[in-house]
């Protein structure tokens, strides 16, 4: 005589964690716990209790399995039907946190009304995060509707959007120029991204971390989760980023450096790292050089090398490329270079003077009549 549809007087026969047993008089049926209450359930304990009397609908049944499906919140009109007309995209409305996912949280609004707040509109911050760092099952909160699609009972909701947008007024409060405390959030091989509040994000590019020292890897710079000082340097407020520096907090001592290493001047410099191109040599005025395995080449005809303080000549100074080419072997080769110049151009002493003079000076009175009387006849012929 069961029919699906038909409603039923039953008693609670047993409760479990997936449902509750109800007899219908002789015959037993199920109401799953997702059928009990419009509303989320945790346990059913919480809408019925033993040998209570309540009505259900029959919702499915099977004869040969003697299995009867029944439902209890389908004997009330859906809370969607109920929920207020005047509901609309960009109300605020409150709510309690019923589940947490990884992609977001649901808020019932009210008993079987939920709205799912995406874990991307949490936050004005573009970080992928999970769900659980902003909120918790219970938790009360306010938020806004982004979307309401009453026919297919979906409902969007966000948190972000009850603070204001920090990128609507960046120019303001992170003018080009400024300068701030910014957060290491990560790197990567050309660079430092940094967070200077929530939903601010900029980036150091690698060559505006150091005026003088070459870094390879941010990594060699700072650290994740320290703190960093930053200039502003670019907004490009369409990609939400900043382009920010951190050498431009000092004045170029290149500036400063193109006046010291002249091409041809001789500082004192520590190899302080080899490798198969050359050695880096830091400076004792400031800076880092290069010098190649050439130029690393001792009058002794031994290599130099790392951690040894050596003289060294600058023979290429580039401003633009921020590039000192060294080399040590050039401050005793030009020295010996200048010796031997020096000696081929210097004026002959009186010993080194023409044998003619020493002739000369060893000659008689009667040797000079003689010459004297070739020189005449010498003329004689010329003329």
């Amino acid at each position: 005589h069961l029919e699906k549809g038909q409603v039923l007087e039953g008693t609670v026969k047993n409760i479990t964690s997936y449902g509750v047993f109800v007899d219908l008089g002789g015959v037993d049926g199920l109401v799953h716990i997702t059928d009990l209450s419009w509303g989320r359930v945790s346990d059913p304990h919480e809408v019925v209790e033993l040998d209570q009397k309540i009505n259900v609908v029959i919702l499915d049944f099977d004869e040969e399995k003697k299995r009867i499906a029944l439902g209890l919140k389908q004997l009330t009109p859906h809370p969607w039907d109920a929920l207020d007309a005047n509901l609309k995209v960009g109300d605020h409305v409150k709510g309690k946190v019923v589940v947490i996912a990884d992609y977001g949280a649901f808020v019932e609004i009210q008993p079987g009304v939920e709205g799912l707040i995406h874990v991307s509109e949490m936050s004005w911050s573009q970080h992928l995060r999970s769900a659980q760092e902003f909120l918790h099952v219970g938790d009360e909160v306010e938020a806004v509707i982004l979307t309401l699609d009453r026919q297919e009972r979906k409902m969007s909701l966000g948190i972000k959007q009850l603070k204001e947008d920090p990128w609507e007024t960046i120019e303001t409060k992170y003018p080009v120029g400024s300068k701030h405390t910014a957060k290491v959030r990560n790197f990567t091989n050309f660079g430092i991204f940094v967070e200077l509040e929530e939903g601010v994000d900029g980036l150091i590019h690698i060559s505006d971390l150091s005026w003088t020292k070459k870094v390879k890897h941010p990594s060699e710079f700072t650290t994740v989760g320290s703190m960093i000082d930053v200039v502003v340097l670019e907004i490009d407020k369409e990609n939400r980023r900043l382009s920010l520096g951190h050498k431009q907090l000092e004045e170029n001592p290149w500036d400063k450096y193109e006046k010291i290493y002249v091409p041809g001047s001789v500082h004192e410099g520590t190899i302080t790292e080899m490798m198969d191109k050359g050695a880096v040599v830091t400076l004792a005025e400031g800076g880092e050089g290069f010098a190649t395995p050439k130029h690393l080449q001792k009058e002794d005809g031994s290599q130099a090398k790392q951690g040894e303080v050596l003289p060294f000549k600058v023979i290429e100074f580039a401003k633009e490329t921020r590039r000192i080419i060294l080399s040590h072997s050039r401050t005793f080769e030009d020295v010996k270079d200048d010796v031997v110049k020096t000696h081929r151009h210097a004026p002959r002493k009186q010993s080194e003077a023409p044998a003619i003079n020493n002739v000369a000076a060893g000659t008689s009175l009667a040797d000079l009549d003689v010459l004297a009387k070739l020189k005449a006849d010498l003329d004689k012929t010329n003329k």
